[in-house]
């Protein structure tokens, strides 16, 4: 019995700290977004360009007909990101996916491969040879939106708008909770609105890398609203109190984060 036990014990360690406790109270799964963050890499800026074409003439109408909206697409420029260093602007897009259950992400490719219209207006891209792919590779990612924000929000769709996607990695998965419980029932999520810096998505990643982490996604009308919105959050009262909470220390060690610019045919 002191072996079996000890073997439970190591598997629910080695599984993670969420299956040592009793869930949550919160909203059913089924009630809240899946959103899937998608990266494209491209071999020069003209794959980037024929890609963001066939995304927005052909690939978004298809995903919203297969019921997956909003569907918003990025770029990450130079000049938008001093902090990274880039020599040029990036040639990758980002895209993000709203789903509303588990099945619309599995049955998405198949689903898309029945879409007559699709695979005919979208053939040069989908079909594309080996020798001249229209992108080298894509990576994926999959979150559960958060209590405190159960819906993909769409902004205002300012042409001068900019999107800020940040991702927060924990050493651990108690602390990557207490993170997302710092947003939730710790009140930072309203921290935010109230600063003027309206969150599109809070998502808990289930699957992808760099894992435990959380990302979220905030949209401002222009790169000074960004600004003034940070200016407003670090004086915040409440962020101060929080952020000297001892219940939320060390619950991040590491974060990405970048400014993007919508796509054409973007619909975040």
């Amino acid at each position: 019995m002191k072996r079996r036990h000890f073997i439970a014990t190591s598997a629910t360690a080695v599984l993670g700290w969420t299956a040592a406790r009793p869930a949550r109270a919160g909203l059913s799964p089924a009630r809240k977004d899946l959103i899937e963050l998608r990266t494209y890499h491209f071999a020069s800026p003209a794959k980037q360009r024929a890609f963001e074409a066939f995304l927005a003439d052909c690939a978004i109408p298809a995903l919203n007909r297969a019921g997956v909206k909003p569907v918003g697409v990025f770029k990450l420029l130079k000049a938008d990101n001093p902090k990274l260093k880039l020599e040029t602007d990036s040639t990758d897009l980002r895209v993000v996916l709203r789903h509303s259950s588990m099945e619309s992400v599995l049955t998405l490719t198949a689903r898309l491969a029945g879409d007559a219209d699709f695979t005919a207006a979208g053939a040069d891209i989908l079909t594309a040879p080996k020798d001249d792919p229209a992108y080298t590779r894509f990576e994926s990612s999959l979150m559960l939106a958060f209590d405190g924000q159960p819906r993909v929000e769409v902004p205002p769709l300012a042409p001068t708008r900019v999107l800020q996607l940040r991702t927060y990695e924990s050493h651990n998965d108690e602390r990557a909770l207490k993170k997302i419980a710092m947003f939730n029932t710790g009140g930072e999520l309203a921290i935010f609105r109230r600063c003027g810096m309206p969150p599109v998505f809070f998502g808990q990643s289930l699957i992808g890398d760099k894992l435990p982490n959380l990302t979220y996604m905030l949209s401002f009308e222009n790169p000074e609203a960004l600004k003034r919105g940070w200016g407003r959050f670090g004086k915040d009262p409440g962020w101060q109190s929080l952020r000297r909470d001892p219940a939320y220390q060390d619950t991040v060690s590491r974060i990405t984060n970048l400014i993007l610019r919508p796509a054409r045919g973007s619909q975040i």
